[in-house]
C-alpha cells in the first residue's frame, strides 16, 4: 500500500490540513494517509494542541517531540538543526511515498530538507504567496523549490511558482482550505460561541498579533500601542488568541498575559479551534491583528479586516481588508473606518479571491493520483518562461 505522510506543527496550519486529510481518508483501500503531529501542538506553552487534533476525531500516527524556543535567531537555529535530524530519521526509516506540507514556518524548512536527503517527494501548500514583513516569505519559496507538487491558492501565486521554474503542469490553483473551513466549520451561533469561552453575548473583536519577524519594531512598544487602541473602545470585547513561536513571539504573549488582568475589554485565548474560532470570526463586529486568518477567511463572512503592520504586505486580499500602521492612532482611526455603516455596507459585496470552497477534495484527489500513476521523478528541471 502506498503511504503519503501529512506533518503538522501548529494549530493555524493543522486546520488547514484537516479537511484534506479528511477527504484523503474517505478511502485509505490503495493510499493511506498518516498524520504526524510536531512542533507546538505537543507544548503545554502554546496550549498544547494536540488535544484539538485529538477531539476533532482525526487519527494520529506519530507524534515527534521537537524543541520550540524562540527567544532568539541560535534558538531557532538549533530547533531546526534538532527537527532536521529527527525527521530525517524518520523519513529514512518509514520511506513514504510522499510528504504533505503546508505553508512556510522555520522548523517546515528543515522538515523539507529531511524529506529532500531521504528523496521523499514534497507535496506543498500555500506556495507562491508573498508575505514581505516575514522571514517566511524566503522560506516558503526555498520550500517551493523543494516540492514536487504544487497546491496554491489562488492565480498570482500560480504564476510565481511557475517564474520560479517549476513545471506548470504540476501547478494547481485550487484555492485555500481556509475558505472550505470558514463555509462548513463555522456553524456555532453567536450565543453559542461566547458562551463556549464563558463571555456573555455582546460586541467583540477577534484579535491575534504575531512577531514581524523581518522588522525592527520592538514587541513590547508594538504591543503597547495595541492596547492603547483597544482602551479607545470601551464598548467593544476584545477576543485576542497567542501569537505563533515565531522569533518575538513569547515575548508578544508575555506582554499580553501581564495586559489581561487591567483590561476590561480584553480576553486572552492560548487557541481557540477553528470551530468556535471561525464563528467567532463570523459573528464579530471585525477581525484586528497581522493573521492570514483576517486575509482569506474573514472576507468569506463579508467581515471587515484591520491589519496592522508589515507581516501580510505583499498578500492577495480583498476589498474588506483595511491595511493599518502600527501605531495607536493609526490603528484606532482603521477600526472607526470598519465600524463605519458605509464600509460595513461595502464589505457585504465582498468576492474572495482565495477559491470556492471546494479545494480539499482537489488536492485529495490529485495527491492519491499522482503517489498511484506516476512515476515520480525528483530530477529538477528548470521550467523557462
Amino acid at each position: 500500500m502506498k503511504r503519503i505522510a501529512v506533518v503538522t506543527a501548529t494549530r493555524a496550519e493543522y486546520w488547514l490540513l484537516y479537511p484534506v486529510i479528511r477527504a484523503m481518508r474517505k478511502d485509505e483501500s490503495a493510499v493511506r494517509t498518516e498524520l504526524i503531529v510536531t512542533g507546538t501542538h505537543l507544548s503545554e506553552d502554546y496550549g498544547m494542541t494536540v488535544r484539538e487534533i485529538e477531539e476533532s476525531g482525526v487519527r494520529i500516527e506519530k507524534r515527534i517531540g521537537i524543541p520550540t524556543a524562540s527567544g532568539c535567531a541560535a534558538d531557532i537555529s538549533g530547533d531546526q538543526a534538532e527537527t532536521l535530524i529527527r525527521f530525517t530519521e524518520l523519513f529514512d526509516k518509514e520511506k513514504y511515498d510522499a510528504v504533505m506540507l503546508l505553508g512556510d514556518r522555520y522548523e517546515l524548512l528543515a522538515i523539507a530538507i529531511a524529506a529532500g536527503n531521504t528523496r521523499t517527494p514534497i507535496f506543498h501548500l500555500c506556495g507562491g504567496d508573498t508575505t514581505e514583513g516575514a522571514m517566511d516569505e524566503w522560506i516558503r519559496h526555498s520550500v517551493t523549490k523543494m516540492s514536487y507538487l504544487h497546491f496554491v491558492m489562488n492565480e498570482d501565486s500560480r504564476k510565481r511558482v511557475i517564474q520560479m521554474g517549476e513545471d506548470p503542469e504540476r501547478v494547481f490553483n485550487y484555492g485555500s482550505t481556509g475558505v472550505d473551513n470558514a463555509l462548513y466549520l463555522a456553524d456555532l451561533s453567536k450565543k453559542e460561541a461566547l458562551e463556549s469561552i464563558g463571555l456573555p453575548d455582546s460586541d467583540y473583536a477577534i484579535c491575534t498579533y504575531h512577531p514581524v519577524t523581518l522588522g525592527d519594531e520592538n514587541p513590547d512598544e508594538l504591543i503597547e500601542e495595541f492596547l492603547e487602541a483597544l482602551k479607545a473602545f470601551p464598548e467593544i470585547m476584545f477576543i485576542v488568541t497567542m501569537a505563533n513561536a515565531d522569533h518575538g513571539g513569547k515575548r508578544i504573549n508575555e506582554l499580553l498575559r501581564e495586559a489581561e488582568p487591567k483590561m476590561r475589554n480584553m480576553r486572552l485565548y492560548s487557541s481557540l479551534g477553528a470551530k468556535r474560532y471561525l464563528s467567532l470570526v463570523k459573528h464579530s463586529l471585525f477581525v484586528l491583528g497581522n493573521s492570514s486568518s483576517g486575509i482569506i477567511e474573514a472576507p468569506v463572512f463579508h467581515v471587515p479586516t484591520v491589519n496592522i503592520g508589515e507581516r501580510q504586505r505583499g498578500r492577495l486580499r480583498a476589498e474588506s481588508v483595511i491595511d493599518s500602521g502600527t501605531g495607536s492612532g493609526n490603528i484606532v482611526s482603521a477600526i472607526r473606518q470598519a465600524l463605519s455603516r458605509g464600509f460595513r455596507e461595502s464589505c457585504s459585496h465582498t468576492e474572495n479571491p482565495y477559491g470556492d470552497g471546494h479545494a480539499a477534495e482537489k488536492i485529495a484527489g490529485r495527491s492519491i493520483a499522482t503517489v498511484l500513476e506516476e512515476k515520480i521523478d525528483l530530477k529538477k528541471v528548470f521550467f523557462d518562461l
